[in-house]
């Protein structure tokens, strides 16, 4: 592994191909414009809400129009005019290239089918285009996450359209997963089945060079981060865990924890993978029509092959994370992941008994976190 700072992406993906002489150098090549788009939406999203006065060049060299929100996605939720934008970026960079066999995002209900006009290829690319766009408006981290995929044998044979079923393979099918970051630097965070590499954009040369070379989540930590809003549907687990956190130094882990919470996956998973910590959005009672609120396919997923590949753990809590079949394309779920052995520390508590507890005093104190 070379020096932090000395590797563009682009060489670093050329010592990776190497490791497999068969390779066609299609998954670099397909890396690079995901790398490209990420770059185009970090120069949209450091403009805030200034980027429609300032114009836009959509890839491909032809000048795009303002993108348009306040429209609902298929998850139910209100769009913002990044949200749209960034979704026609990694459309555009990605659909000519002849990589791919079809692309699916949060954004999209169906899955999107590679123009007649152009090559299809044997990869399958599924993204969210830009994570935590509702911290736009006051100047929190976002970023966009994306997964590969191999396109099914007879998807590559026949050359018919994607379906969604095509999809749904379980996060250790991945062939490469990772996410950009846009904060006071833009990073792109990435594995290939081989360690975790972050690599930050340098504005002279505009290249990702390598700034992390093997990044290592570390196995103990003080910090979880959890929406603690929605305590009271939480499962007994999960009120145990974060109960046990908070008691501190006179509690049964006999140390003090800090808790975290952005709203921003993507700003969440960097600060676990730069010093460690856990991450909770677990499975709970608020919408029983809803097993989690992260999306399996777009976030959980590619998160979760970045975290196991740097040494942490991703869990729904009961199983990892990695060995879910997909049901659906715009699947949630319950998502845990960080730290190694607070992840399994939370895995148990969900497979130990739940124990039983005397009723409460009529004037006992009442905690936050019980019934």
């Amino acid at each position: 592994m070379p020096l932090s700072g000395r590797w563009t992406l682009t060489r670093y993906l050329i010592e990776e191909r190497r490791r497999f002489p068969g390779a066609t150098g299609d998954l670099n090549a397909l890396i690079l414009d995901v790398a490209l788009a990420c770059k185009a939406i970090a120069r949209i999203v450091a403009f805030g809400t200034l980027a429609d006065t300032v114009g836009t060049s959509m890839p491909g060299g032809a000048n795009g129009t303002a993108a348009v929100g306040g429209g609902v996605n298929v998850q139910g939720e209100v769009q913002k005019p990044l949200d749209v934008l960034s979704n026609e970026i990694f459309i555009r960079m990605n659909e000519w290239n002849g990589h791919l066999a079809g692309l699916a995002s949060e954004e999209m209900e169906a899955p999107k089918q590679i123009p007649g006009s152009y090559p299809r290829g044997k990869y399958l690319l599924v993204f969210d285009p830009l994570d935590g766009s509702s911290n736009i408006d006051v100047n929190v981290s976002v970023g966009s996450i994306f997964s590969i995929l191999r396109a099914p044998e007879e998807v590559i044979d026949s050359g018919r359209d994607v379906v969604e079923a095509d999809f749904l393979q379980p996060g250790a099918a991945q062939v490469a997963a990772g996410y950009a970051i846009y904060g006071p630097t833009t990073m792109l965070v990435l594995s290939v089945g081989n360690g975790v590499a972050g690599f930050t954009l340098n504005p002279n040369l505009g290249e990702f060079v390598l700034s992390h070379a093997d990044i290592r989540v570390p196995e103990q930590t003080q910090e979880f981060a959890i929406n603690t809003s929605n305590s009271r549907f939480w499962e007994p687990p999960v009120k145990r865990y974060v109960a046990e956190c908070l008691a501190g130094q006179t509690g049964a882990r006999g140390k003090d924890f800090n808790m975290r919470w952005i709203a921003s996956m993507v700003a969440e998973a960097h600060r676990i993978l730069m010093r460690g910590g856990v991450f909770l959005y677990p499975r709970d009672t608020k919408d029983p029509a809803r097993p989690g609120r992260l999306r399996l396919l777009y976030e959980a997923n590619p998160m979760g092959f970045i975290v196991e590949q740097a040494g942490g753990r991703a869990s729904t809590g009961r199983q990892p994370i990695l060995g879910v079949n997909p049901g659906a394309l715009h699947q949630r779920i319950g998502f845990v992941f960080g730290s190694k052995a607070e992840v399994e520390r939370i895995e148990r508590y969900h497979h130990e008994p739940v124990p039983s507890e005397a009723p409460a005093p009529l004037f006992a104190p009442r905690s936050l976190f019980r019934d």
